[in-house]
């Protein structure tokens, strides 16, 4: 193998699109390259996610700084690392998962080890000249995803009455990426219209998706194929993906002690049969080819129901459930539960780690879907990845707000370089 050591690792605290404090990690290799990475945080986090680390200082940031987090790059993974070579990622990502040593990375933090993994992935690809998704992908990483774009929110990404999490748009009809972005662009601008003319809110929420309070959830979806005939497009062209949260709604039902899904906002509860019952009754009247996180975490019984329905049907996917981690995506397949993995490196924390779960789901023909999370940075680095990989579909929400539109202009840049 080629070598290239790592001459220096610095981190500094810089802040996502919520204004929360976020860290980011630069490494320097020997002949000069560099690469930094900027790490997201999710709002809607699954209880079996790698452990961000923050100060818990009250007096700074709500406690939320991460301070401590730098301090573990530039002094425990720096002394670990430095001098060794930055294209072998896997051996760097080990070494930093051994130095943590816990299971869910909550020694050093997984937002100190992830910084790292992909800040060092990035200067390599510098290093050698390449562009990202070429680094990580070789020769088959050419694939250009279809957006799933988040263009109305409810849940814990807003403040209005609405309860399923995110309501997306598909262009499954599309030629190419730019024509994608046409369409979303052209239903977004359209969906802002018919808010506006109902006299509803047109601010948006975390992902950059409109927040109004409407009369129900389905309400959102009637209005998303509004916005999509208003447009001159029809159901063949763009579909509708929801992701239903549900782990939230387990966890406001344990509140009420009941053993169900408790809808908080509009104070509505179903049991687990109901919950599958409205899902499939959702799928069968409308235009739906997505659910995310139908059911709970934990709930795999009723999922492995779900998945015997309408996993034929629906594409199934597991984002709290799997968490980008091996292990659950193992146990999910051993159960034959949804078809689907979200991936979100930060769910996982190294690169290596990630790469690994995406290759299990391809083995067992899952779909992967690279996702962004609600508090975002300018960092384009799963716009690469994406393509990298060869994903199936790409979140990172609505074409609004620059932390958003940065990745979708980058995966713009990459076919534009396919192409020539």
């Amino acid at each position: 193998m080629k070598e290239m050591p790592i001459k220096s690792l610095f981190a500094s605290q810089i802040f996502d699109s919520r204004g929360n404090p976020t860290i980011e990690v630069t490494v320097s290799l020997e002949d000069g390259s560099t690469g930094s990475s900027m790490v997201p945080s999710g709002a809607s986090t699954g209880s079996f996610e790698a452990v961000e680390l923050r100060d818990a200082d009250f007096t700074e940031f709500n406690g939320l700084g991460v301070t401590k987090a730098v301090d573990n790059v530039n002094r425990k993974i720096a002394k670990s690392i430095i001098g060794e070579n930055a294209y072998n990622q896997t051996l760097i990502d080990e070494k930093m998962i051994k130095l943590d040593g816990t299971q869910n990375k909550s020694k050093l933090g997984a937002n100190a080890i992830l910084g790292t993994s992909l800040a060092v992935a990035r200067a390599a690809s510098n290093s050698l000249n390449l562009p990202l998704y070429k680094y990580i992908g070789g020769i088959s990483g050419n694939t250009i995803p279809i957006p799933m774009f988040n263009v109305l929110n409810g849940g814990k990404h807003s403040s209005n009455n609405l309860n399923i999490q995110e309501f997306m748009i598909v262009p499954v009809g599309a030629d190419n990426f730019k024509e994608c972005m046409q369409m979303g662009v052209e239903i977004y601008q359209v969906l802002k219209e018919i808010l506006k003319s109902k006299g509803l809110s047109v601010a948006v929420g975390d992902e950059g998706g409109f927040a109004p309070d409407l009369e129900n959830d389905e309400e959102a979806i009637k209005i998303l194929l509004d916005a999509i005939d208003m447009a001159g497009l029809n159901e063949k062209k763009v579909k509708i993906a929801l992701d239903i949260a549900s782990s939230e709604m387990r966890e406001a039902g344990k509140k009420i002690e009941k053993e169900g899904y408790y809808f908080w906002k509009t104070d509505e509860y179903k049991t687990k049969d109901e919950m599958i019952d409205y899902l499939i009754k959702l799928t069968e009247k409308y235009p739906i080819m997505s659910i995310e996180d139908g059911l709970a975490e934990e709930d795999w019984k009723d999922w492995k129901e779900l998945t015997s329905k309408i996993g034929k049907k629906v594409d199934l996917v597991g984002d709290d459930l799997f968490v980008t981690n091996k292990e659950r995506l193992e146990k999910g397949i051993k159960n034959k539960v949804a078809n689907s993995i979200l991936i979100k490196p930060n769910q996982i924390g190294t690169l290596t780690e990630t790469l690994d779960t995406i290759k299990l789901a391809r083995r067992n023909g899952y779909k992967t879907i690279i996702s962004h999370r609600s508090g975002e940075t300018e960092d384009t680095f799963i716009a690469d990845l994406a393509v990298a990989i060869n994903a199936m579909q790409v979140k990172m929400g609505a074409p609004c707000r620059s932390e958003r539109l940065a990745k979708y202009n980058r995966i713009l840049k990459i076919e534009n370089e396919l192409v020539l």
